[in-house]
């Protein structure tokens, strides 16, 4: 969702269109296959050249972008509630399952978060705002003028607030029968 609202106020993305879109996803992931490279100690030196782009780099391969260039985030953050959930029913619809139950894998995914959060106030190459999914779907006008003013790029806030679809938020966590979990 945030990498259609940065593309729809006129911020460049950087995607590869790999993962197409789905029915756990039907606006599309945005997202480039490099990314994953950085993990194991691949070529970065196209990060050099993405300079004024947007990329979706999840949490996880925050520690591997190199120090020599400086990086502003946007750090959306989601229920972990309605994460698991969202996973579940993709690995459902994929026919796959999990062999780690939902109650441990909050603890990773809470410890991991907090770790990239630590991360991100602690290196000096980051710059980061840290935005609630649910703020997004409840407010998205205010959000995007708070992002767009973040990143300081004249985006336009009208077109970013207007690709928020709430009908899309379909794993809320107050609305998942039987989810357990902290929020």
């Amino acid at each position: 969702m945030m990498m259609q609202m940065l593309e729809a106020g006129g911020l460049p993305i950087l995607s590869d269109s790999a993962r197409k879109a789905d029915e756990s996803n039907p606006e599309g992931y945005r997202e480039m296959e490099r990314v994953k490279e950085l993990a194991k100690g691949g070529d970065a030196s196209w990060l050099r050249e993405a300079r004024g782009r947007a990329i979706k780099i999840i949490a996880y391969y925050l520690p591997y972008l190199p120090p020599n260039l400086n990086y502003r985030v946007v750090f959306l953050q989601r229920d972990l509630t309605e994460v698991l959930a969202s996973q579940r029913r993709m690995l459902e619809a994929r026919g796959e399952t999990s062999d780690t139950d939902d109650e441990r894998l909050h603890d990773l995914f809470s410890d991991h978060l907090g770790d990239a959060s630590r991360l991100l106030s602690e290196r000096p190459w980051f710059e980061s705002i840290e935005v609630r999914y649910r703020e997004v779907i409840d407010d998205p006008v205010r959000v995007a003028a708070t992002v767009a003013g973040f990143l300081g790029r004249g985006l336009d806030v009208g077109a970013m607030a207007a690709t928020v679809k709430p009908d899309l938020y379909r794993n809320r966590a107050t609305h998942i029968p039987g989810a357990q979990g902290r929020i």
